[in-house]
Protein backbone atom coordinates (compact mmCIF):
# COMPACT_ATOMS: atom_id res chain seq x y z
CA UNK A 1 0.00 0.00 0.00
CA UNK A 2 2.78 2.38 0.93
CA UNK A 3 4.64 1.60 -2.27
CA UNK A 4 1.49 2.13 -4.33
CA UNK A 5 0.86 5.49 -2.69
CA UNK A 6 4.44 6.52 -3.25
CA UNK A 7 4.31 5.58 -6.92
CA UNK A 8 1.04 7.47 -7.39
CA UNK A 9 2.49 10.50 -5.67
CA UNK A 10 5.55 10.36 -7.89
CA UNK A 11 3.40 10.21 -11.00
CA UNK A 12 1.40 13.26 -9.95
CA UNK A 13 4.60 15.16 -9.17
CA UNK A 14 6.04 14.33 -12.58
CA UNK A 15 2.91 15.67 -14.24
CA UNK A 16 2.93 18.69 -11.98
CA UNK A 17 6.46 19.62 -12.95
CA UNK A 18 5.39 19.76 -16.58
CA UNK A 19 1.90 21.22 -16.15
CA UNK A 20 0.59 21.91 -12.63
CA UNK A 21 -3.02 22.01 -13.90
CA UNK A 22 -3.00 18.59 -15.54
CA UNK A 23 -5.56 16.29 -13.93
CA UNK A 24 -6.31 12.62 -14.43
CA UNK A 25 -4.68 9.85 -16.46
CA UNK A 26 -3.62 10.15 -20.08
CA UNK A 27 -6.74 10.38 -22.26
CA UNK A 28 -7.86 8.11 -25.09
CA UNK A 29 -10.76 8.10 -27.54
CA UNK A 30 -12.59 5.70 -25.26
CA UNK A 31 -11.97 7.80 -22.14
CA UNK A 32 -13.38 11.01 -23.63
CA UNK A 33 -16.36 9.13 -25.08
CA UNK A 34 -17.16 7.33 -21.82
CA UNK A 35 -20.29 8.28 -19.93
CA UNK A 36 -18.10 8.76 -16.85
CA UNK A 37 -14.46 9.71 -16.49
CA UNK A 38 -11.88 8.64 -13.89
CA UNK A 39 -13.13 10.78 -11.00
CA UNK A 40 -15.91 9.89 -8.58
CA UNK A 41 -18.36 12.79 -8.37
CA UNK A 42 -20.29 14.39 -5.53
CA UNK A 43 -22.89 17.12 -5.81
CA UNK A 44 -24.41 19.89 -3.76
CA UNK A 45 -27.43 22.09 -4.36
CA UNK A 46 -27.43 25.88 -4.29
CA UNK A 47 -30.83 27.28 -3.32
CA UNK A 48 -32.21 30.22 -5.26
CA UNK A 49 -32.55 31.91 -1.85
CA UNK A 50 -28.79 31.79 -1.30
CA UNK A 51 -27.92 32.75 -4.88
CA UNK A 52 -27.29 36.35 -5.88
CA UNK A 53 -27.71 37.35 -9.51
CA UNK A 54 -28.83 33.92 -10.79
CA UNK A 55 -31.42 31.31 -9.92
CA UNK A 56 -29.48 28.67 -7.99
CA UNK A 57 -28.41 25.28 -9.30
CA UNK A 58 -26.33 22.18 -8.70
CA UNK A 59 -22.56 21.92 -8.28
CA UNK A 60 -20.89 18.67 -9.37
CA UNK A 61 -17.30 18.12 -8.28
CA UNK A 62 -14.63 15.43 -8.05
CA UNK A 63 -14.92 13.83 -4.62
CA UNK A 64 -11.18 13.48 -4.10
CA UNK A 65 -9.13 16.21 -2.46
CA UNK A 66 -5.77 14.57 -3.22
CA UNK A 67 -5.34 16.23 -6.64
CA UNK A 68 -5.59 19.81 -5.39
CA UNK A 69 -7.89 22.32 -7.04
CA UNK A 70 -9.77 21.95 -10.33
CA UNK A 71 -10.82 24.24 -13.13
CA UNK A 72 -14.52 25.06 -13.24
CA UNK A 73 -17.32 25.70 -15.73
CA UNK A 74 -20.81 27.14 -15.33
CA UNK A 75 -23.58 26.02 -17.72
CA UNK A 76 -26.81 27.90 -18.54
CA UNK A 77 -30.01 26.38 -19.94
CA UNK A 78 -31.90 27.79 -22.90
CA UNK A 79 -35.01 29.90 -23.46
CA UNK A 80 -37.98 28.75 -21.30
CA UNK A 81 -35.81 25.91 -19.95
CA UNK A 82 -34.57 24.89 -16.54
CA UNK A 83 -31.37 23.48 -15.13
CA UNK A 84 -32.70 19.95 -15.67
CA UNK A 85 -32.36 20.43 -19.44
CA UNK A 86 -28.56 20.57 -19.25
CA UNK A 87 -28.06 18.54 -16.06
CA UNK A 88 -26.51 15.56 -17.92
CA UNK A 89 -23.39 17.62 -18.55
CA UNK A 90 -22.76 18.10 -14.81
CA UNK A 91 -21.56 14.65 -13.75
CA UNK A 92 -20.18 13.84 -17.18
CA UNK A 93 -17.77 16.79 -17.19
CA UNK A 94 -17.06 16.69 -13.45
CA UNK A 95 -15.97 13.05 -13.68
CA UNK A 96 -13.23 14.16 -16.06
CA UNK A 97 -11.77 16.56 -13.48
CA UNK A 98 -13.78 19.79 -13.37
CA UNK A 99 -16.08 21.52 -10.93
CA UNK A 100 -19.32 22.03 -12.89
CA UNK A 101 -22.20 24.33 -11.94
CA UNK A 102 -25.45 23.82 -13.86
CA UNK A 103 -27.74 26.74 -13.09
CA UNK A 104 -31.30 27.97 -13.22
CA UNK A 105 -31.83 31.53 -14.40
CA UNK A 106 -33.81 34.31 -12.73
CA UNK A 107 -36.28 34.20 -15.61
CA UNK A 108 -36.83 31.49 -18.21
CA UNK A 109 -37.59 34.10 -20.87
CA UNK A 110 -34.71 36.56 -20.44
CA UNK A 111 -32.29 37.48 -23.21
CA UNK A 112 -28.60 36.60 -23.82
CA UNK A 113 -27.17 39.69 -22.11
CA UNK A 114 -28.98 38.69 -18.92
CA UNK A 115 -27.84 35.09 -19.30
CA UNK A 116 -24.26 36.28 -19.63
CA UNK A 117 -24.49 38.29 -16.41
CA UNK A 118 -25.99 35.29 -14.62
CA UNK A 119 -23.23 32.97 -15.81
CA UNK A 120 -20.66 35.37 -14.36
CA UNK A 121 -22.64 35.78 -11.12
CA UNK A 122 -22.70 31.99 -10.78
CA UNK A 123 -18.94 31.80 -11.38
CA UNK A 124 -18.41 34.39 -8.65
CA UNK A 125 -20.65 32.42 -6.29
CA UNK A 126 -18.76 29.24 -7.10
CA UNK A 127 -15.32 30.73 -6.46
CA UNK A 128 -16.16 33.06 -3.56
CA UNK A 129 -19.16 31.79 -1.60
CA UNK A 130 -19.91 28.16 -2.43
CA UNK A 131 -19.18 25.32 -0.04
CA UNK A 132 -16.72 23.89 -2.59
CA UNK A 133 -14.84 27.11 -3.33
CA UNK A 134 -11.67 25.61 -1.83
CA UNK A 135 -11.73 22.97 -4.58
CA UNK A 136 -11.79 25.53 -7.41
CA UNK A 137 -8.89 27.33 -9.05
CA UNK A 138 -10.45 30.77 -9.65
CA UNK A 139 -7.94 31.51 -12.43
CA UNK A 140 -9.16 28.58 -14.58
CA UNK A 141 -12.81 29.15 -15.47
CA UNK A 142 -15.11 28.58 -18.42
CA UNK A 143 -18.72 29.02 -19.50
CA UNK A 144 -21.17 26.96 -21.53
CA UNK A 145 -24.82 27.33 -22.42
CA UNK A 146 -27.61 26.06 -24.63
CA UNK A 147 -29.62 28.24 -27.04
CA UNK A 148 -30.29 31.54 -25.23
CA UNK A 149 -27.68 30.33 -22.75
CA UNK A 150 -25.31 29.89 -25.70
CA UNK A 151 -25.83 33.54 -26.56
CA UNK A 152 -25.19 34.27 -22.89
CA UNK A 153 -21.95 32.30 -23.13
CA UNK A 154 -20.72 34.67 -25.83
CA UNK A 155 -21.82 37.65 -23.72
CA UNK A 156 -19.99 36.33 -20.65
CA UNK A 157 -16.79 35.78 -22.61
CA UNK A 158 -17.04 39.28 -24.06
CA UNK A 159 -17.54 40.80 -20.59
CA UNK A 160 -14.80 38.77 -18.90
CA UNK A 161 -11.92 38.08 -21.29
CA UNK A 162 -9.97 36.34 -18.52
CA UNK A 163 -12.21 33.28 -19.01
CA UNK A 164 -10.25 30.34 -20.36
CA UNK A 165 -12.94 28.62 -22.46
CA UNK A 166 -16.41 29.23 -23.89
CA UNK A 167 -18.74 26.69 -25.53
CA UNK A 168 -22.10 27.89 -26.92
CA UNK A 169 -24.34 24.90 -27.74
CA UNK A 170 -26.76 25.66 -30.62
CA UNK A 171 -26.51 29.26 -29.46
CA UNK A 172 -29.05 31.99 -30.21
CA UNK A 173 -28.34 35.72 -30.36
CA UNK A 174 -29.45 38.72 -32.39
CA UNK A 175 -25.81 39.92 -32.45
CA UNK A 176 -24.00 37.84 -35.07
CA UNK A 177 -20.51 39.35 -34.76
CA UNK A 178 -18.05 38.70 -31.93
CA UNK A 179 -14.67 40.15 -32.91
CA UNK A 180 -14.11 41.30 -29.30
CA UNK A 181 -13.77 37.78 -27.90
CA UNK A 182 -10.39 36.81 -26.44
CA UNK A 183 -11.52 33.50 -24.89
CA UNK A 184 -10.86 30.23 -26.77
CA UNK A 185 -14.31 29.38 -28.14
CA UNK A 186 -15.82 26.15 -29.45
CA UNK A 187 -19.12 26.85 -31.23
CA UNK A 188 -21.45 23.88 -31.57
CA UNK A 189 -24.26 24.00 -34.14
CA UNK A 190 -26.75 21.42 -35.45
CA UNK A 191 -27.44 20.76 -39.11
CA UNK A 192 -31.19 20.37 -38.49
CA UNK A 193 -31.61 23.39 -36.21
CA UNK A 194 -34.80 25.26 -37.15
CA UNK A 195 -34.74 27.58 -34.10
CA UNK A 196 -31.19 28.97 -34.39
CA UNK A 197 -30.14 27.78 -37.83
CA UNK A 198 -26.40 27.46 -38.32
CA UNK A 199 -26.54 29.79 -41.33
CA UNK A 200 -27.89 32.64 -39.22
CA UNK A 201 -26.32 31.88 -35.83
CA UNK A 202 -23.46 29.44 -35.22
CA UNK A 203 -21.68 29.94 -38.55
CA UNK A 204 -21.64 33.76 -38.47
CA UNK A 205 -20.67 33.63 -34.78
CA UNK A 206 -17.67 31.49 -35.69
CA UNK A 207 -16.72 33.48 -38.79
CA UNK A 208 -16.73 36.74 -36.81
CA UNK A 209 -14.26 35.53 -34.18
CA UNK A 210 -10.73 36.94 -34.52
CA UNK A 211 -8.49 34.93 -36.85
CA UNK A 212 -5.82 34.91 -34.14
CA UNK A 213 -8.15 33.32 -31.56
CA UNK A 214 -8.09 29.62 -30.73
CA UNK A 215 -11.51 28.72 -32.07
CA UNK A 216 -13.47 25.84 -33.57
CA UNK A 217 -16.85 25.17 -35.17
CA UNK A 218 -18.49 21.78 -34.70
CA UNK A 219 -21.68 21.17 -36.67
CA UNK A 220 -23.52 18.07 -35.48
CA UNK A 221 -24.91 15.73 -38.11
CA UNK A 222 -28.53 14.57 -37.85
CA UNK A 223 -29.12 16.89 -34.92
CA UNK A 224 -31.67 19.51 -33.86
CA UNK A 225 -31.70 22.66 -31.77
CA UNK A 226 -32.55 20.53 -28.75
CA UNK A 227 -29.87 17.86 -29.18
CA UNK A 228 -27.78 19.41 -26.34
CA UNK A 229 -30.65 18.68 -23.92
CA UNK A 230 -29.92 14.94 -23.97
CA UNK A 231 -26.77 12.97 -23.28
CA UNK A 232 -24.66 13.21 -26.43
CA UNK A 233 -21.24 11.63 -26.85
CA UNK A 234 -20.07 13.97 -29.64
CA UNK A 235 -20.90 17.09 -27.63
CA UNK A 236 -19.29 15.58 -24.54
CA UNK A 237 -16.02 14.40 -26.13
CA UNK A 238 -15.26 17.70 -27.85
CA UNK A 239 -16.41 19.79 -24.88
CA UNK A 240 -14.16 17.75 -22.58
CA UNK A 241 -11.24 18.09 -24.99
CA UNK A 242 -11.78 21.86 -25.37
CA UNK A 243 -12.12 22.46 -21.63
CA UNK A 244 -9.09 20.32 -20.84
CA UNK A 245 -7.00 21.95 -23.53
CA UNK A 246 -7.77 25.54 -22.56
CA UNK A 247 -8.88 25.58 -18.92
CA UNK A 248 -6.21 23.10 -17.82
CA UNK A 249 -3.71 23.87 -20.60
CA UNK A 250 -3.53 20.10 -20.98
CA UNK A 251 -1.91 19.49 -24.35
CA UNK A 252 -2.58 15.74 -24.02
CA UNK A 253 -6.06 16.60 -25.41
CA UNK A 254 -4.76 18.44 -28.47
CA UNK A 255 -4.77 15.13 -30.35
CA UNK A 256 -8.60 15.10 -30.36
CA UNK A 257 -8.83 18.64 -31.77
CA UNK A 258 -5.91 18.72 -34.23
CA UNK A 259 -5.78 17.62 -36.94
CA UNK A 260 -9.38 18.73 -37.38
CA UNK A 261 -11.97 15.97 -36.90
CA UNK A 262 -13.37 14.76 -40.21
CA UNK A 263 -17.06 14.53 -41.16
CA UNK A 264 -18.72 11.36 -39.89
CA UNK A 265 -22.08 9.94 -38.94
CA UNK A 266 -22.20 12.44 -36.05
CA UNK A 267 -20.16 15.36 -37.49
CA UNK A 268 -21.52 17.33 -40.44
CA UNK A 269 -18.57 19.72 -40.46
CA UNK A 270 -15.67 20.77 -38.26
CA UNK A 271 -13.60 23.90 -38.73
CA UNK A 272 -10.84 25.38 -36.63
CA UNK A 273 -7.34 26.73 -36.45
CA UNK A 274 -4.60 24.19 -35.79
CA UNK A 275 -2.33 23.85 -34.05
CA UNK A 276 -3.66 25.84 -31.11
CA UNK A 277 -1.53 28.60 -29.68
CA UNK A 278 -2.94 28.92 -26.17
Amino acid sequence: MAVGALMTSGTVSAHGADNPYERGPAPSQSSIEASRGPYSVSQTSVSSLSASGFGGGTIYYPTTTSDGTFGAVVISPGFTAYESSIAWLGPRLASQGFVVFTIDTLSTVDQPASRGRQLLAALDHLTQRSTVRGRVDATRLGVMGHSMGGGGTLEAAKSRPSLQAAIPLTGWHTDKTWPELRTPTLIVGADGDTVASVSSHSEPFYQSLPSTLDKAYLELNGASHFTPNSSNTTIAKYSISWLKRFIDNDTRYEQFLCPLPRPSSTIEEYRGNCPHTG
